[in-house]
């Protein structure tokens, strides 16, 4: 693509007109340290917005643990510009994690977990989240160096995954970028 007032992709004024291989090698320069991970047992419709945020927020890689098929939709195309990688069990995950030197750090707020807002996030770590509704599984947990919360004030038991996780990439920018 040559000209950027042509260009319809939702792509930041500064990629328009860029080919897409020359976006993603701009992006693979400058990406943070963080990875995503979010288990996907159930098709979670959620995932298209966590790859979307670590899309908006430039994390390393996401992880699909579970699950290879998702609903892209919410993604809105980021995922052609994001990192993505699939693992078929959390063992697979933990084993990348650690051969990465990436500290597992779930995301759910369970009887135990310590507010993510207080937690002393490494720079480079893999935020873990679990499926809409049951959250993270046993294996998760059991797998996380530490399991953050995000504090709520309201009625609601729980806010979405894919909300969640927005917040937890944004603490970890605040902290790091």
């Amino acid at each position: 693509m040559s000209d950027p007032a042509e260009d319809t992709r939702n792509v930041v004024d500064r990629y328009k007109g860029w080919a897409h291989d020359a976006i993603v090698a701009d992006l693979d320069r400058r990406r943070h340290p963080f990875h995503v991970a979010v288990e996907n047992w159930q098709h979670d419709f959620n995932i298209g917005s966590v790859v979307r945020s670590a899309n908006a927020f430039l994390a390393a890689e996401v992880h699909i643990v579970g699950r290879r098929r998702w609903n892209r939709r919410g993604a809105m195309v980021t995922d052609r510009y994001q990192r993505l990688r699939h693992h078929a069990t959390v063992d697979e995950l933990v084993a990348f994690a650690a051969g990465a030197d990436l500290p597992v750090l779930g995301v759910d707020n369970v009887a135990g977990s310590v507010p993510i807002d207080g937690f002393p996030l490494p720079r480079r770590c893999l935020l873990l989240f679990g499926q809409e509704g049951p959250g993270l599984s046993d294996d998760a947990r059991a797998a996380s160096q530490a399991v953050l919360a995000i504090r709520q004030f309201g009625s609601t038991r729980s806010i979405n995954s894919g909300a969640a996780a927005a917040i937890a990439m944004h603490e970890w920018i605040r902290r790091h970028a």
